[in-house]
């Protein structure tokens, strides 16, 4: 391994600590701030929908075909349908539109 591997796994590493470690050692008291404690409720949100998304889109073939599926599976999921019959309308409008375009 190169030496600056070991030092770009150092450097994540104490990042990765810093962030978890620094919060606990600071933070003794619970929070009274109701915009932090709503901040901090909506963080983990937040990040899986950052990650999530546009791996949505850029996992077909057709971006389109990912953002309409993404589309209708937010307008399922809306109306109340199951977690099953969103993934799969999302994979069959997938399936259809890759059909169509390719």
């Amino acid at each position: 391994m190169q030496h600056s591997n070991l030092i770009y796994i150092a450097v994540m590493s104490a990042v990765t600590l810093s962030v978890k470690i620094l919060p606990l050692t600071l933070i003794r008291r619970p929070i009274k701030s109701r915009f932090v404690r709503s901040f901090l409720y909506y963080v983990p949100y937040v990040t899986l929908a950052v990650m999530t998304f546009p791996a949505i889109v850029q996992a077909t073939d057709v971006p389109l075909a990912g953002a309409i599926a993404l589309v209708a599976g937010i307008v399922a999921a809306w109306f109340g349908a199951s977690l099953f019959k969103v993934a799969a309308t999302c994979c069959i409008l997938v399936f259809v539109i890759e059909l169509i375009m390719l």
